[in-house]
């Protein structure tokens, strides 16, 4: 049995991670006491946990220096203390330059840093040399990782927004069935809501779980978990039936997490656009992806209700040309018969 003090110093790509390890790292990572009843909704998060750090340490932890859960306690102490990266770099290095054996070292502490806040903040900040997402690694050089945070979500929105409606018909179910835009789940909060594959596709970071734990953070900006549960609350409305069983579909064939149905439902004024500041402009874009999309198949125009009236004329038309067909069916089938009665009377 692994000594309680000592508990943390168990290898970084040893699986599967305890009970107690995850405990020590939530509790460490947060600074709060966790709910020992919470840890399997922290499951989806640790999944994203171990990935990382096997990716880190591939190649026999060539483009890091840490090893230990331990070791990465220990960066994270140091980014939420708020130490600029060149002084968390002094601190994890050698002292003098004579020390340092040569670049390698170098670049498996700045690797570690990277990997670190990665762990912290579920962001993609540094270079990963051994996966590809298709989407570019925040670079964080200089300044303290909560300034670095605040300077790349704190930014003016610039699309216009007027002309903006979330209507109730507007949640993830319907971005499919109506829309043809596919979710992809993301473990990377800068890319939540983020347009992909030319606007036919949409991420969304569904750790809710992991935004109720970090929501008191500092380590970013004052109000963007709070926002970011909001537009899952949005797409994901609590107390839609339909909505519930789809979700549970979607979460018995990926690795999800479940809490993210259960961030509540919006209000008719909780859905103003304006109401969003950080996500405002994906919204906006997601939004008018959504509206222009023509519905091509008939169950897109079953479910269609965007255009109001718009859409009865063509549904009438369309009950019509059923109708037709199945009158001329009865029609030709009946020809068909007395045909064959006039051939083979009884």
């Amino acid at each position: 049995m692994v000594v309680q003090s000592n508990i943390l110093e168990i290898p970084l790509q040893a699986v599967p991670i305890s009970f107690d390890v995850k405990l020590q790292i939530a509790s460490r990572f947060w600074d709060q006491a966790i709910d020992p009843h919470e840890t399997s909704a922290l499951d989806p998060y640790f999944r994203y946990y171990t990935a990382q750090s096997d990716l880190a340490l591939h190649d026999l932890g060539r483009y890091v220096s840490v090893q230990t859960h331990r070791e990465i306690t220990r960066i994270t102490d140091m980014l939420k203390e708020g130490l600029p990266r060149d002084e968390v770099k002094r601190r994890l290095g050698p002292q003098t330059d004579e020390e340092m054996e040569n670049d390698d070292d170098d670049g498996r502490i700045q690797g570690s840093i990277d990997l670190a806040a990665r762990l912290l903040l579920m962001l993609r900040i540094g270079p990963i040399h051994y996966g590809f997402s298709g989407h570019k690694e925040l670079k964080w050089e200089r300044c303290s990782l909560r300034t670095f945070i605040s300077s790349h979500f704190d930014h003016p929105q610039a699309l216009d927004r007027e002309h903006v409606k979330l209507e109730k018909i507007f949640i993830a179910r319907n971005l499919r069935r109506i829309a043809w835009i596919k979710i992809v789940w993301t473990d990377n909060l800068a890319d939540h809501l983020r347009m992909l594959e030319h606007d036919t596709q949409v991420a969304i970071f569904h750790h809710a779980t992991f935004l109720e734990f970090v929501q008191t953070s500092s380590m970013y900006p004052a109000g963007l978990i709070e926002e970011t549960l909001r537009t899952l609350a949005l797409l994901f409305p609590q107390q839609d039936k339909d909505t519930r069983a789809w979700f549970k579909r979607a979460v018995s064939s990926t690795n999800i997490d479940f809490n993210a149905i259960r961030c509540g439902q919006l209000r008719a004024e909780d859905r103003h656009i304006d109401q969003f500041k950080f996500w405002r402009d994906r919204l906006v874009v997601l939004k008018q992806v959504f509206d222009e999309a023509e519905p091509a198949t008939w169950s897109q125009w079953w479910y269609d209700r965007r255009k109001g009236v718009q859409r009865y004329p063509f549904l009438l038309a369309a009950a019509a040309l059923a109708l037709t067909l199945l009158f001329g069916l009865i029609t030709c089938v009946e020809g068909g018969l007395q045909v064959y009665k006039a051939y083979y009377p009884s």
